[in-house]
């Protein structure tokens, strides 16, 4: 079964969350979505434990089909509605940035509410394109007189870093978790975000583990990637400026000699190893297919030798990290990170 944790008083989640960006429209960029294989993938991680899913207001899609789960557990499910959580975003469109005003988030608000058939949303994760036009602290000052209204049970942000994070905090805005990209390629967390978090009781939800399928067995010995969706898209971009293709290669052998000892897969000796850090509360890995719903279940069969975890941490001390904060280069006009994000999905 998968372990659990306590993000918030009387909140426990997965420390695996299934993540459903890969099941939003225009994600795939060569194959179709089977929304009844994927229903069914819910059913058979849920059963098993991984009883928490992360959608977005803008992952187009993904908060009705959470709906439809929902209506599919009322009727003859052994588990009910109440026993998944489900976290979801507030992200408004860069180009509303200074109209957003209460009216606005709770619009926004009661139509995630209105997607998922929930009464109340589990966990709201905050997000600001542009921290040079002002509002964010006020925004999520009206998400926690939302909170205080009975539609939001927890407050958290996403892809925010330690000096806006901190804006959060100081304000005295209850943020119980921070969303960010955390994986063997990308570690701007480490830098300042995850001490801050650590002493600040927050717990960083990772996206990225995985790096839309890039660490996996299948590359090995290979020349080249051709993507097949939009995170492969992004995660090539960031692979190329921190390990290059040479220390792509040497990793994927590497966390494959440790798979064979665990009798496991390399995607689940990354996982653990972000999951072994001290700060991290867990990891969202994206649901496809039933497929993997097996896969995903083994990452809690074992636990990684310390020695295991200093040789890969030793390993990637030798290689660049991202430059600046967690998601600045995302931010920064005329980077080729930020180039590929669609930032007006909103109101679409």
């Amino acid at each position: 079964m998968a372990e659990r944790f306590e993000l918030a008083k009387d909140y426990t989640i997965s420390r695996v969350i299934n993540g459903c960006w890969q099941l939003s429209e225009g994600h795939s960029l060569k194959s179709k979505i089977d929304n009844k294989d994927v229903m069914k993938a819910f059913h058979m991680l849920a059963e098993k434990g991984f009883t928490t899913f992360d959608c977005a207001d803008i992952y187009t899609g993904t908060e009705e089909l959470l709906g439809e789960f929902q209506t599919e557990l009322k009727s003859g499910s052994t588990l009910s509605p109440h026993d998944i959580q489900i976290h979801t975003k507030y992200v408004p469109d860069i180009n509303l940035l200074d109209k957003v005003d209460y009216s606005y988030t709770e619009k926004i608000i009661d139509r995630s509410l209105k997607r998922q058939k929930r009464d109340v949303l589990d966990l709201v994760q905050f997000h600001w394109w542009d921290y040079s036009v002002p509002g964010y602290v006020e925004t999520a000052y009206d998400l926690l007189k939302l909170k205080e209204k009975g539609k939001i049970r927890n407050l958290a942000v996403t892809n925010f870093d330690t000096k806006h994070l901190s804006e959060m905090v100081d304000a005295g805005i209850p943020i119980v978790s921070c969303q960010n990209q955390y994986s063997v390629f990308d570690r701007r967390v480490e830098k300042e975000l995850l001490p801050y978090c650590k002493s600040n009781g927050i717990h960083l939800l990772c996206y990225g583990t995985l790096s839309g399928g890039l660490l996996a067995e299948k590359w090995i010995g290979k020349k080249q990637i051709d993507p097949d969706n939009r995170s492969q898209v992004k995660y090539i971009q960031v692979m190329e400026e921190t390990l290059g293709w040479e220390g792509y290669q040497e990793l994927l052998v590497m966390l494959e000699r440790m798979a064979q000892k665990y009798s496991v897969s390399l995607a689940h000796i990354a996982t653990k190893y972000i999951l072994s850090q001290e700060g991290v509360g867990a990891s969202i890995i994206g649901v496809r297919n039933s497929k993997h719903v097996e896969a995903n279940s083994q990452i809690f069969s074992f636990e990684l030798d310390q020695s295991d975890i200093d040789e890969i941490t030793q390993f990637l001390s030798n290689f660049t990290t991202l430059e600046g904060e967690p998601f600045e280069l995302e931010r920064t006009e005329g980077s080729k990170f930020r180039n590929i994000m669609k930032m007006n999905l909103n109101e679409n």
